[in-house]
């Protein structure tokens, strides 16, 4: 059975973005720039936080939100997969709120994000892929059991995730990318995934599953008077039977960003 990570992660935070990619996305123009963005410290009594393209695809708006986190939300990756920087990068926190100068998809706006990491804050780094343990999807004997986005224009990628009650997750996706849901997995388990399903659409779908109990969950214990309900599928056969995709755990090359410089925001 694949162990889960222990702690329950709702829609938000740093869940809420676009592509993974070890460049800009094809056919995005690299030099893309917000017209105006402000970056300052945020209130430190904030609860929360959360950073993604607001709808109407102008403006690009981060609360309580780490360094840490812009830039694994810019490239889709886990937090191991961020390597070096000062400790503050991880630790203090930012409300971001950013204007581009026309409609801009998820892509772009990942573009500019970027861009503006770099020019504020000196931002320096460069890719490298490291062998590491790691989860991999790919398309189960058979065909796919996705649906294809109806949309002309598929917009952004999103994933609504939801604890129906204790330990059963449901994750309802609108114009998913298939590695879109590796990312979006990725904080459910011990290690990062990465798409090898080589499936370019983007999907609608809904998947059910059943979590692991939590490792410090005390033996015994009973949630609202009665034992867990540990019923459903897995991660793994939800997977299978629900998508038609193979969840495997296994050791390979993952991507990983290494931070070569970096200075504290000024604080405009």
């Amino acid at each position: 059975m694949l162990r889960t990570a222990s702690g329950v992660l709702l829609s938000g935070a740093v869940l809420c973005t676009a592509v993974v990619l070890a460049q800009a996305p094809a056919k995005v123009p690299e030099d893309l720039r917000f017209e105006v963005a402000s970056l300052k410290l945020a209130d430190p009594t904030e609860q929360g936080g959360g950073i993604r393209p607001a709808p109407g695809g102008q403006r690009y708006v981060a609360n309580n939100a780490t360094i840490q986190m812009m830039i694994q939300v810019a490239y889709r990756l886990k937090d191991e997969q961020v390597v070096g920087g000062p400790a503050w990068m991880s630790n203090e926190r930012y409300d971001m709120d950013a204007k581009a100068e026309k409609q801009s998809n998820a892509d772009e706006m990942h573009v500019m994000l970027i861009n503006m990491l770099k020019d504020r804050l000196g931002l320096k780094f460069h890719h490298e892929q490291k062998e590491m343990a790691r989860y991999t999807i790919s398309v189960a004997k058979g065909e796919p059991k996705l649906t294809e986005h109806a949309a002309a224009n598929s917009g952004e990628p999103w994933i609504d995730i939801a604890q129906e009650k204790f330990l059963h997750m449901k994750l309802k996706a609108t114009s998913s990318q298939m590695d879109y849901l590796a990312f979006r997995l990725s904080p459910f388990l011990d290690h990062p995934v990465v798409d090898l399903t080589n499936l370019k659409g983007a999907y609608d779908f809904t998947l059910e599953y059943t979590r692991d109990l939590p490792p410090e969950f005390p033996a015994g214990a009973k949630i609202n008077g009665e034992d867990p309900d540990t019923s459903g599928p897995t991660l793994a056969e939800a997977l299978k039977q629900q998508l038609g995709l193979e969840l495997k755990a296994g050791k390979g090359p993952v991507e990983v960003i290494v931070i070569d410089h970096i200075e504290k925001p000024s604080g405009n």
